[in-house]
């Protein structure tokens, strides 16, 4: 498999996981407040990161880069999961999967490193948007409630978050593992004095929740925020959120074998066409940066090969 179709494998991977990740999210916060599910998440998390960093040969110890790059872009992603869970509590899941997909239009208004996408890029966000309202309308469209504008105030969030990562990571030491720990270690130290309170409703916390959450933490949290960072290091933000785009099909998915809901002949048709727009505008944005600067795609560093090995049986 090639490097561009592997990067591409992984993003789609993430956006599976993700997708998933509404159910789950909407499920555990039923059974226990928000803040908590998010301390929890962010808790595992970072233990997570902090025993596999110390189980690997190699140095343990963070850059100076991984330092400034995992700060900042753990308080983005804090503020990304916070409006995301709030929304998806007092939403559905498949409207939660879906309104977060506008992140396909927004970021590439935000990624300016490459010039900006051509207008041909932003046709095939225009089919994106025009499958988001298929989908919609094919789960029953309504007035925009609380969860709804709080997942449209994700949407925005997310964009930044995607652009800032390959602003700050691009062309730097970074090691995808390594900053994962940080970005987890911030939001932990965030949620901490908001939900420390609930700390001792875990103890009545049933076994499905338990997993729910564990869920979030490896897969939805570690496995999915390496595998970004790793990817959109050697692709660009425009592209990876064209993948990551998908993200709101598979959240139908998901609600359709687990969560019970029907799939309508509009949302068969608002899927296909969103991975199709997706896809379409992955080849022009490719044909575009290939034609700007011909010779010169994004590579791994030397020192983030072994990251490529990270995925959630390792964690």
């Amino acid at each position: 498999m090639s490097d561009i179709r592997r990067t591409d494998a992984v993003l789609l991977l993430v956006a599976v996981v993700w997708g998933s990740s509404y159910l789950t999210a909407r499920t555990a916060t039923a059974a226990l407040p928000v803040l908590l599910v998010l301390l929890v998440r962010y808790a595992l998390s970072a233990l997570a990161c902090l025993t596999v960093v110390a189980a690997r040969r190699g140095p343990r110890r963070w850059s100076r880069d991984e330092l400034r790059a995992g700060v900042p872009l753990g308080l983005t992603q804090a503020a990304v999961l916070i409006v995301e869970t709030y929304g998806v509590a007092h939403t559905s899941a498949a409207n939660a999967g879906l309104i977060i997909s506008l992140t396909v239009v927004l970021t590439p208004l935000l990624d300016r490193v490459h010039g900006g996408p051509p207008p041909l890029f932003f046709a095939a966000a225009g089919v994106c948007v025009l499958a988001v309202g298929l989908l919609m309308s094919g789960n029953g469209f309504h007035a925009l409630r609380l969860g709804d504008l709080l997942m449209l105030g994700a949407a925005v969030v997310r964009a930044a978050h995607v652009a800032l990562v390959g602003r700050l990571t691009g062309g730097r030491d970074v090691r995808p593992l390594h900053l994962t720990a940080v970005q987890t270690l911030v939001g932990t130290a965030l949620f901490l004095p908001t939900a420390a309170h609930g700390l001792p409703a875990l103890a009545r916390t049933g076994a499905a929740t338990w997993t729910q959450l564990v869920y979030l933490a490896l897969f939805c949290s570690v496995f999915a925020f390496v595998a970004q960072t790793w990817a959109v290091q050697r692709t660009s933000a425009s592209r990876a959120s064209l993948l990551l785009g998908t993200e709101p099909v598979w959240a139908v998915a998901a609600g359709v074998a687990l969560g019970g809901e029907h799939l309508t002949l509009l949302t068969a048709l608002g899927a296909a066409m969103m991975v199709a727009g997706t896809y379409w505008g992955q080849s022009v944005e490719r044909a575009h940066r290939a034609a700007a600067a011909p010779g010169t795609a994004v590579h791994a560093h030397a020192e983030d090969v072994p990251c490529r090995t990270t995925t959630p049986t390792t964690v």
